[in-house]
């Protein structure tokens, strides 16, 4: 009886692995009927997909792929300008603390409010070029130039100028640490500067102070720490930045200008 039962089974398995197969493929009509495939092989043979992950966000990205050919690193003694808007209240110290740190000598030229504009339409940075003989500069503008309309019409020709007045220096501009959108600052200065000269911040994180824009101190601390990240790989003309232990330094001497000046 068991025996029986076993047979029966057994035979009710087999008929059923046969409709399945007959089922999962293109069959010829069987006594006038075709079988639907139920895409049983579809599926199972069907390559799977493996969706991309979301790439990870760096508050302060580091750009791994060389954007240039690569350069050895200039590890000789510098003479640092850093010259710019406000924004160097927070950039300079921690330059400074680097500069320390690989035996460089850092000069620090602050105008508050100031825009390519006023730097363009004046000799001071001329006139510091010649007062400091600096070996590698710094730029930090742009931030007061985030919402000009027009600004490729009205400001190109002052980033020329400013550009024109460095020469053959080498020399990197830090673009603004954007907080909204552009009317164009960023792609206006990638368009002047060559390749490896150019320090994009736009998109980057930053803790901000009260006013919403400026990064804060130590904010712009790492600001500083991953454009130096950068430099290697990046700069058309790297020079030596270790990271220096003390998070913070004061420069050779400090000039200042009011924005009326």
């Amino acid at each position: 009886m068991k025996r029986h039962y076993l047979e029966l089974w057994l035979l009710l398995a087999v008929s059923f692995a046969i409709f399945a197969v007959a089922s999962a493929f293109e069959m010829p009509e069987i006594a006038g009927h075709k079988l639907r495939s139920s895409q049983i092989a579809e599926t199972l043979l069907k390559p799977r997909v493996t969706m991309p992950l979301p790439p990870l966000r760096d508050s302060l990205p580091i750009i791994q792929e060389p954007n240039v050919a690569c350069v050895s690193c200039d590890t000789t003694s510098q003479v640092i300008l850093l010259f710019g808007d406000s924004m160097l209240e927070g950039l300079g110290p921690r330059l400074a603390a680097y500069a320390d740190e690989n035996g460089h000598t850092l000069y620090t030229v602050m105008w508050y409010s100031s825009t390519s504009r006023r730097w363009g339409e004046t000799d001071r940075l001329k006139n510091y070029i010649r007062k400091i003989e600096p070996t590698f500069i710094f730029v930090c503008l742009g931030a007061n130039e985030l919402f000009i309309k027009d600004i490729v019409s009205k400001h190109d020709r002052y980033v020329k100028k400013i550009i024109s007045d460095i020469g053959d220096i080498p020399y990197v501009w830090i673009g603004p640490p954007n907080w909204k959108p552009d009317t164009g600052i960023n792609e206006l200065i990638r368009a002047n500067t060559p390749e490896g000269a150019f320090f994009l911040s736009d998109g980057m994180e930053f803790c901000r102070l009260a006013d919403g824009a400026h990064p804060t101190y130590e904010s712009a601390h790492e600001w500083m720490d991953s454009i130096a990240r950068w430099m290697p790989l990046n700069s058309c003309h790297p020079i030596k930045l270790e990271k220096p232990e003390k998070q913070t330094s004061r420069a050779k001497r400090i000039f200042v200008h009011k924005p009326s000046e």
